[in-house]
């Protein structure tokens, strides 16, 4: 498999506690690959050192075969790297446009000034949403306004206008109900579908299964097992993560 974005032998130390301890991650370009691991697996520090919150101890990380040591989100983003965290980091009050372009607004200048140019962002906006299929066309709603799954939309889009390669997803279903749910999933979908990558973290295995097409299992700072999408149910994902069997499952994507 040829590797977007690799890490080997990644190990983090937090005083005496190691949280991860020497873990291989492959990750094909243009898939939904899928992280999981009961609390405390790892998966949340192996996802913060991709996204630059932490930076690694020991071991390599790789993007398109070239060296990955971001020191903050920044870096990372600038690497082609978005992570959309749980809480979406989205201003309620503002619209959907202006979220979308937040921290990279677009001016124009007029006779001498700069000013926003609200007309260009709203267009680019509606170009974001309709490409992943979302049936919102008012960019200046505020979010406020929106649904759960609305707003994982408009986290998403911030991260296609930022160029991203690659986006983390983290627990982007938790609290949604069964239809905001499937909003997301759809949403992760055609994130694929446009040649994306998605790193996605979840608790819930349903989710995982209905999207992933690969899938790494963490346990207690180490590589349990790596398995093909679609190569099991949820119900035996579930059991694997529980009961810490599949060690020496290695299944290759």
């Amino acid at each position: 498999m040829n590797a977007l974005l690799e890490v080997d032998g990644a190990v983090k130390r937090y005083g005496a506690v190691e949280a991860l301890r020497g873990v291989d991650l492959r990750v094909a370009e243009g898939k939904v690959h899928a992280i999981c691991g009961d609390n405390g697996a790892g998966k949340s520090t192996l996802i913060k050192l991709i996204a630059g919150v932490e930076t690694i101890d020991s071991g390599t990380m790789r993007l398109r075969g070239e060296d990955l040591r971001p020191a903050s989100p920044t870096d990372s983003l600038h690497a082609g790297i978005a992570t959309i965290h749980q809480d979406l980091a989205v201003a309620p009050r503002m619209s959907i446009a202006q979220n979308i372009f937040m921290g990279s607004e677009i001016v124009r200048r007029v006779v001498g000034f700069s000013i926003l140019d609200k007309a260009e962002m709203r267009r680019q906006s509606l170009s974001h949403m309709a490409s992943l299929n979302v049936p919102l066309t008012d960019m200046d709603a505020p979010v406020d306004d929106l649904s759960g799954g609305q707003r994982q939309a408009v986290a998403l889009c911030r991260a296609l206008r930022w160029n991203a390669e690659v986006v983390i997803m983290d627990e982007p279903t938790a609290a949604l109900g069964v239809r905001e749910t499937e909003t997301v999933l759809d949403l992760i979908r055609s994130l694929r579908d446009s040649g994306k990558t998605v790193l996605l973290i979840s608790h819930n295995m349903a989710d995982v299964v209905a999207v992933a097409d690969a899938i790494s299992i963490l346990r207690n700072g180490r590589n349990q097992a790596d398995l093909e999408g679609g190569s099991v149910s949820a119900d035996d994902l579930a059991h694997l993560i529980l009961s810490g069997a599949g060690t020496e499952v290695d299944i290759q994507t």
